[in-house]
């Protein structure tokens, strides 16, 4: 089951990277809920559902160009998979392009996507998610 989940987020990343949100909500449950605390984004916020999904891509697209997802590594174990994590980005009115790199902990379920919550080290989300290296 773990490693049908890693498949899974490679398959949620690909769409996240394609920009196509029709695409995008094929991955995400219709009860999601993603949680960006105030140390990865200037608006933090909690983000439920396809209409949460839609608000934070349109958020992120409004301001940035060229966005992709890039998973690094995945640890796994059950329902839980663990993905450090690098953005990168072009500003819409800057030009200049910005990386961030962070860990998520996604719940994933019959290959649906439950939930995300970032954190800034793998070693934070992998004890938030009861695994280790």
């Amino acid at each position: 089951m773990s490693q049908e989940n890693v498949a899974a987020l490679n398959g949620g990343f690909e769409a996240f990277n394609s920009g196509d949100i029709g695409r995008i909500l094929e991955f995400i449950h219709v009860d999601f809920e993603a949680v960006v605390p105030p140390a990865f984004s200037a608006e933090p916020d909690t983000y439920r559902g396809h209409d949460g999904v839609r608000r934070y891509f349109s958020s992120f697209l409004d301001a940035m160009d060229e966005v992709h997802f890039h998973a690094e590594r995945f640890w796994h174990g059950g329902e839980m998979v663990v993905v450090a994590v690098r953005v990168t980005a072009k500003g819409k009115r800057t030009g200049i392009v910005v990386e961030q790199r962070f860990t998520q902990v996604w719940t994933i379920r019959d290959g649906k996507a439950m939930s995300v919550r970032a954190y800034a080290s793998p070693a934070e989300a992998l004890a938030a998610a009861g695994l280790s290296e």
